[in-house]
């Protein structure tokens, strides 16, 4: 039975767009940030008290109870009312690594890994930060001969228009495993994709978007706890921030790839796409010495084409947890920062994403960020400590699947018994439409049972067909 160190309700007067839109229409990536919406805090929360949350945004106001529980928080956590959209810190506040590694220091974590090299990035050879890089570039032209030589077709299917499910229709008619098998409208994986642990009770830990100025205080508490993660690492970020990607590998965690612009993969052309994977592999390798044979495309947008082309450059999708076209194992840490949702709010996504992780026959893999303060707070002061005190088994995705850490990069990888993506076997082999969500299943849509009694107005009512249709009209600016 559950421990119930901490147990909080919030109520809530306003529909968050991000629930009940499309990701890649809600969601924005540094530096562009939502900023549709806006909420004001009641009575102060912290780990030992409640309050009542409300807000406004554009949709109908819609009442929505917050119920949770935690088994354990941090007793130095930042209290729940001071993690808000608003929160700033002086920069002479913002935390350092623990450890800076010089060129040379062995990577003794994983076996056969070169050196580290020195950090000499000729910054003006890369494209510019947080833009989808030209194709005219001799390295782009190298690489899509490396497409065109890995014997991997590309689906001829039709790049989308910006805007995810509403914008394009065709493009989700033909959605589904028979189809385009578009990740975002419909949940559709094919077996290459990474979706769950396959042992019931482990968690593959992973964080978007950095590294950022908040990773060092992640990463130190991730040593202090002996837990290591998978990180998701932005190309423009890893030019920014060389350090931080060499403490993350260093230090044994896995880094993975994320794109160079973070844009949504698949209203980009294949030559945009090569781009944006190749320089980011490229940049990541010229810092840690080895190139991933991972990455997790921004908001989810994955379909058959970027499948392709991934693969033909070597490189493996990585999800996370599905249960329907609706519900994913989102924690919703990101949208704290931009103000459509509250600190009770993640945690009770959390919640639910607990009440679903006890319901399947694998582990799983949640979303969580690293580039604000917010995500390192709530994940560190909060979801952490609750997952630990309950005893999940936290590891790196490669290490989830009962892989070592070698196995993550191409230099280092035993082909023999994990076969590089471009031979078109999968590193591990998982049915189309990944189980979990981020909601309880099997409970009405007025109200749930959860773990620690009734959730009033569930996530299910957020969802439902009147507030979808409401939701799908309405275009919200990138």
């Amino acid at each position: 039975m559950r421990s119930h160190f901490l147990s909080l309700s919030v109520a809530a007067a306003a529909l968050p767009l991000a629930i009940a839109c499309n990701e890649h229409v809600a969601r924005h990536h540094y530096p562009r940030q939502v900023t549709s919406g806006s909420s004001t805090t009641g009575p102060a929360t912290s780990a030992t008290g409640s309050g009542t949350t409300t807000g406004t945004t554009a949709a109908p106001s819609v009442s929505t109870t917050y119920t949770y529980s935690l088994a354990s928080s941090e007793s130095t956590a930042v209290p729940l009312s001071s993690i808000t959209a608003s929160a700033t810190t002086n920069s002479a506040q913002l935390p350092t690594l623990a450890t800076t590694y010089t060129a040379g220091a062995e990577p003794t974590l994983i076996e056969g890994a070169p050196p580290l090299p020195a950090i000499n990035l000729n910054i003006a050879s890369y494209p510019p930060l947080d833009r989808t890089p030209p194709t005219d570039s001799d390295e782009v032209k190298q690489w899509k001969q490396e497409v065109a030589n890995s014997g991997i077709q590309i689906p001829n299917i039709k790049p989308n228009v910006a805007g995810g499910c509403p914008t394009n229709p065709q493009a989700v008619a033909n959605a589904g495993a028979t189809g385009n098998c578009w990740w975002t409208c419909g949940g559709c994986t094919r077996d290459t994709d990474i979706t769950t642990c396959p042992t019931k009770g482990s968690w593959g830990l992973t964080f978007d978007d950095g590294p950022a100025p908040y990773t060092p205080a992640l990463l130190k508490y991730l040593d202090e706890k002996d837990l290591k993660a998978t990180f998701f690492t932005v190309g423009s970020r890893v030019l920014s921030y060389p350090a931080m990607l060499q403490a993350e590998y260093m230090e044994g965690h896995q880094v993975a790839g994320h794109t160079w612009a973070h844009p949504a993969l698949t209203t980009l052309e294949n030559d945009q796409v090569i781009a944006e994977l190749g320089w980011t592999r490229k940049v990541m390798q010229e810092v840690i010495g080895v190139t991933p044979n991972m990455f997790r495309p921004p908001y989810g947008d994955i379909d058959d084409r970027v499948r392709a082309i991934a693969s033909a450059m070597g490189m493996y999708s990585v999800m996370w947890t599905r249960i329907s076209p609706t519900q994913t194992f989102d924690t919703h840490d990101f949208d704290i920062q931009s103000g459509l949702f509250t600190p009770e709010g993640v945690l009770q996504s959390w919640e639910f994403i607990l009440g679903n992780a006890s319901k399947l026959d694998t582990g799983f893999i949640a979303l969580e960020h690293d580039l604000y303060q917010q995500t390192v707070e709530i994940a560190s002061g909060y979801i952490l400590p609750d997952a630990i005190a309950q005893g999940f088994d936290i590891t790196p995705v490669v290490n989830c699947l009962n892989q070592p850490l070698e196995n993550a990069y191409i230099e280092t990888n035993d082909n023999s018994t994990n076969p590089p993506a471009a031979s078109g076997s999968g590193v591990v082999t998982l049915s189309s439409g990944a189980p979990g969500s981020a909601q309880e299943t099997g409970a009405s849509s007025g109200s749930q049972g959860g773990s620690n009694g009734a959730i009033t107005t569930g996530l299910s009512a957020v969802l439902g067909t009147t507030l979808i249709s409401l939701v799908a009209a309405i275009v919200i600016l990138v």
